[in-house]
């Protein structure tokens, strides 16, 4: 069987708006072959690329007509490919612990992997390079709160804000909070409101 029609016949029982990765048919043929299918896919209807290396089966909907990918499964396709650890921003992570209200003009995220944007449709979805300890419990309450802290920083971080934190999190969760690698200023205010 053919690369392309070996391609053709797995893309079938795919859920249709679900994106994949162009490496998923890696052992179909040479990346040449598998990129050409592809494309030939693309042109013919069947699949749709959603950026470099990432596609889709279409999808149309009753109510808003074509199914867009979302931008946020895209990026983590994607981090996720390249041994990448995410975590969300310190901005996101301010208002996601009832910190901030504002809300993020443009969805940023640190990665341990290089800063770049993901454009996906109109969408946008900002990588920013971060430090390793800023991945410790990653996607977790804990690493939410981690992260809200240090953007916070010295200077703006009170007993107050330390407090709330502190209430916003299970115990178990905040003494795992509090033996993560931090700076001593962070420590310092967590262990005060645990007095």
């Amino acid at each position: 069987m053919s690369v392309a029609k070996s391609i053709a016949k797995r893309i079938q029982h795919m859920t249709k708006g679900r994106p994949f990765l162009s490496s998923l048919f890696g052992g179909s043929g040479s990346r040449a072959s598998v990129n050409k299918a592809l494309s030939r896919l693309v042109k013919a209807g069947a699949l749709e690329r959603v950026v470099r290396g990432v596609y889709m089966r279409p999808k149309a909907s009753k109510y808003t007509g074509k199914v867009r990918a979302s931008p946020l499964t895209v990026m983590r396709l994607m981090t996720k490919a390249n041994g990448e650890k995410v975590q969300v921003h310190g901005a996101e992570a301010v208002r996601l612990m009832g910190l901030s209200t504002q809300m993020q003009v443009l969805s940023t995220f640190y990665t341990s992997g290089s800063t770049r944007i993901i454009h996906v449709g109109n969408a946008t979805v900002r990588l920013q390079h971060a430090p390793k300890d800023r991945f410790q419990h990653a996607e977790t309450k804990v690493g939410l709160a981690l992260t809200a802290l240090h953007y916070i920083g010295k200077e703006a971080l009170s007993f107050e804000v330390a407090s709330h934190i502190q209430k916003a999190l299970s115990e178990d969760e905040f003494k795992t909070l509090q033996a993560c690698q931090m700076p001593d200023w962070m420590r310092t205010a967590l262990i005060l409101v645990n007095i």
